[in-house]
């Protein structure tokens, strides 16, 4: 008969879930990382175990990109209060992008009862049938062989397809045109595999911050399409922002550089008598530049590596 009292049984459960589970001390110095937690990350444990998460290791925002290693953290908030929390929250996968996850943290308190560290589970939030789409997109060549996202072709046909049912039952919808910064920069400093990294870290990111009913597709050279359903402009400048934002706080290291991307969004909503040339030539007027970034800063020893 197996002996539960063993704590190393219980190790090796929580080790072997699927589900991501991290243990950090009061420091937020993190001493467990499970199987779950590298298979939704991408960082292995030995990459993880021994840093504190704010030191830009893992770094994580709300669901409006506001940074969340801070006052505002789940984590902090439960170590100092001894309460247990959960939150929507968007980790930066070792490969760049951003992923959302719905995480929960529990304070591990001593046998005195005092808090001595916290315990999170997270998992991703994936909707049921993006999976079964994607593969039948693949099928039938509709896919983009850099990032992944529906190409150019599809794209247009997909947006046609919504002027064409605001035509007839005006459904509302809006676009945004957004422009990846620097690219050239990133291509002659680094290299094409560089670039190519980069609108795949740009393209998961905002794929992610996406609603399930919006569609994102790759337009015309360092430029992507999004289409959001249902989206009135104050809605559609929202999510502009939002996406902006969350991109700003996407990057990857290539060769012990982090590179950090930047977008410029433009966006616009569907009027009446609109084609896609005059839809997307408003969202081409009304595009704002990202702040000047493009710059590469030389990685921090302290910190795992990603990307090359």
């Amino acid at each position: 008969m197996p002996d539960f009292q063993d704590p190393e049984i219980y190790r090796m459960a929580l080790d072997s879930l699927q589900t991501g589970v991290c243990l950090m001390d009061r420091e937020r110095k993190i001493f467990f990382w499970n199987e779950g937690a590298e298979r939704v990350t991408g960082y292995h444990r030995h990459e993880i175990v021994g840093h504190n998460c704010q030191q830009n290791v893992l770094p994580h925002c709300d669901g409006r990109a506001c940074e969340f290693c801070g006052a505002a953290c789940p984590i902090a908030r439960s170590a100092l209060d001894g309460k247990s929390t959960q939150a929507r929250i968007d980790l930066r996968h070792k490969e760049g992008h951003r992923i959302p996850v719905r995480a929960w943290v529990v304070p591990i308190r001593d046998q005195q009862g005092s808090v001595i560290g916290v315990a999170q589970s997270f998992d991703r939030q994936i909707h049921g049938n993006e999976e079964r789409r994607q593969q039948s997109l693949a099928v039938y060549g509709c896919l983009d062989e850099i990032t992944g996202i529906p190409n150019h072709s599809f794209t247009e046909f997909h947006l046609q397809e919504n002027l064409e049912s605001f035509s007839k039952y005006h459904l509302p919808f809006g676009v945004m045109l957004i422009q990846v910064d620097a690219l050239d920069h990133f291509q002659s400093a680094y290299g094409r595999e560089a670039a190519d990294a980069i609108l795949r870290v740009t393209a998961q990111t905002m794929k992610s911050a996406l609603r399930p009913s919006d569609f994102l597709g790759r337009w015309e050279g360092t430029q992507f399409l999004a289409i959001l359903m249902n989206s009135t402009s104050p809605g559609v400048h929202a999510a502009a922002e939002r996406i902006r934002k969350l991109v700003s706080c996407a990057g990857l290291r290539w060769w012990g550089d982090e590179l950090v991307v930047t977008a410029s969004l433009g966006s616009a909503s569907v009027q009446a008598g609109d084609t896609i040339a005059s839809l997307l030539e408003r969202a081409l007027h009304s595009i704002q530049h990202g702040p000047e970034k493009h710059a590469s800063a030389a990685a921090s020893s302290d910190g795992p590596a990603t990307g090359r």
